[in-house]
């Protein structure tokens, strides 16, 4: 079970004052050496955190591999096929959204990105679509040559009592989906200590990609633990 560390929200706070620090690539230097098995980076459209020069600095230094995320544009795909992340992991994104507040619609886009997956994977770039927990997606994200399918758990993480069981199976089902259909599976957003093993424990699952609380944690424990402290509820998920 592999963990990979997001670190946008390094990059917020350096741009709430528009300071040269923290350093988002201290960061993911932090989170390597203690664990993380990629480093997750969200370059927007709006710049709001990441920005170019993060990526470009994250490729150079990293020696675990770099995941961009990024929306289905064609400025974001000329970055992406200049800087040659490890993966590229296409989301929806709305520009007064707080965060990703859903899967993208692959079957609606599915003309658009088909072409996209196929340039990117054309330059030995592992492709990653975000999705709902839905067949329809999931079937799309395989029809259009994806080699990941990244399952949104947002509604699981936000939900409560037997609605959150419910949202678990919806995951449980998109996973054996997946595997059947012999997709890379990964798993994130609204991941905390406190819900992440049941989304580690489906089968399937190879890695799961964790920001805000792992951030949050290490307000007070400082980043190195809290990468660690994941990775140790992930493994006795495991």
């Amino acid at each position: 079970m592999r963990l990979g560390v997001n670190i946008d929200h390094v990059a917020t706070l350096r741009q709430q004052r528009k300071e040269s620090f923290p350093e988002p690539l201290e960061a993911a230097l932090v989170a390597q050496e203690h664990g993380a098995d990629s480093i997750v980076a969200h370059l927007r459209e709006d710049r709001r955190h990441i920005q170019d020069r993060d990526i470009r600095l994250l490729k150079k230094a990293l020696k675990i591999p770099l995941a961009m995320e990024m929306a289905a544009t064609k400025e974001m795909e000329r970055i992406a096929l200049e800087v040659m992340p490890a993966r590229v992991c296409l989301v929806p994104e709305k520009r007064r959204e707080l965060t990703t507040e859903g899967g993208l619609d692959v079957v609606e886009r599915h003309l658009t990105l088909q072409k996209m997956i196929q340039r990117l994977r054309d330059k030995k770039i592992e492709v990653s679509l975000f999705i709902d927990p839905v067949a329809d997606q999931i079937k799309c994200s395989k029809s259009l040559g994806a080699d990941t399918v990244e399952l949104h758990t947002g509604s699981f993480a936000s939900a409560k009592g037997s609605e959150q069981t419910r949202q678990l199976a919806k995951l449980l089902k998109a996973s054996e989906l997946a595997v059947k259909l012999k997709l890379r599976l990964h798993a994130g957003h609204g991941l905390t200590y406190k819900n992440v093993q049941p989304v580690a424990r489906l089968p399937g699952m190879e890695e799961l990609n964790i920001g805000f609380s792992i951030i949050a944690r290490s307000v007070f424990t400082g980043l190195g633990p809290a990468v660690r402290e994941m990775k140790e509820l992930m493994s006795c998920a495991g």
